[in-house]
């Protein structure tokens, strides 16, 4: 694996719970890696006392004075500041290009379709440095701030879904490979990523996921520690719309599920993305 890159997992209050450092060593990655933590965590003498030099602190309050959290709360629980701070960390480590990851991963899958039209899963069974250098040369060669593997929720609908049509769809959320200079703020105290890829992309700056690979996570709130306890004291709702908070226009809050119903944010893309028109809508000049 290339020198100039690492994998940073986030994680908070679960040194002895860090599904996505197993889940590494299971698709045989080779590269660096580090334990994102930040100095007010209660359990970071245990990171330390596990993964030793692995371990990467940074200062939690210093960062939070950059970070437009979207609300005047004071309580500084939130992945939000972890995620601004793996920029500063990859330039102190000389890093050209990382990959941010939380801690709560189980695998990672590619998705395919056979020849009923049903989308299949395949776990990565090669070394997952290939996958990591294929979107480093993606961000080499383009303009794209970051890019994201799928969730398994992207690709609910099987091969109807939005998300797998487009292949790459205006959005990242979860996992994030970033160029080190190419660096841009993460938005909003809760649905940082939401908030995010929104509020920038209204703005021009590209977010793609890439619909054929796809992170198994954890069920969120099912595991203690993280940003479990701060989800569950917002009832479900806080979350979504905290992203409405900064794009109004694109954003509202909905419910999603079929028989257990849940809050979730629901975007209108026609308002959130500058698009390119098709060339059939170009009017021609008449000449006198």
């Amino acid at each position: 694996m290339r020198e100039d890159f690492a994998v940073f997992i986030l994680s908070n209050g679960r040194a002895d719970n860090l599904h996505t450092l197993k889940m590494l060593k299971k698709v045989n990655y080779t590269g660096k890696y580090y334990i994102v933590c930040d100095d007010q965590d209660q359990t970071l003498s245990r990171y330390k006392e596990l993964y030793g030099d692995k371990v990467v602190v940074f200062d939690k309050a210093e960062i939070a004075k950059r970070v437009d959290t979207g609300t005047n709360d004071p309580d500084l629980r939130a992945v939000v500041f972890a995620r601004n701070a793996c920029f500063d960390i990859a330039e102190k480590l000389g890093l050209g290009y990382f990959l941010q990851l939380d801690d709560d991963y189980r695998g990672i899958n590619f998705r395919f379709m056979v020849k009923d039209g049903t989308l299949r899963a395949q776990p990565l069974k090669e070394s997952f440095d290939k996958v990591c250098e294929a979107f480093v040369r993606f961000l080499e060669t383009t303009e794209v701030s970051t890019i994201a593997m799928a969730q398994t929720g992207d690709l609910i609908g099987g091969k109807d879904s939005s998300v797998w049509k487009k292949v790459l769809p205006r959005k990242a959320m979860n996992s994030f490979f970033c160029k080190t200079d190419r660096r841009f703020w993460f938005i909003g105290k809760s649905n940082e990523d939401v908030s995010t890829y929104v509020t920038l992309g209204n703005k021009g700056i590209i977010f793609f996921t890439y619909a054929r690979l796809f992170v198994d996570v954890v069920q969120t709130q099912s595991l203690s520690g993280g940003m479990s306890e701060f989800y569950e004291s917002g009832g479900g709702y806080v979350k979504p719309f905290s992203s409405v908070v900064f794009s109004p226009q694109a954003i509202k809050v909905s419910t999603m599920g079929v028989t257990h119903r849940r809050f979730h944010h629901r975007i209108n893309w026609n308002l959130c993305t500058p698009m390119i028109l098709n060339q059939k809508w170009k009017k021609k000049r008449t000449e006198g």
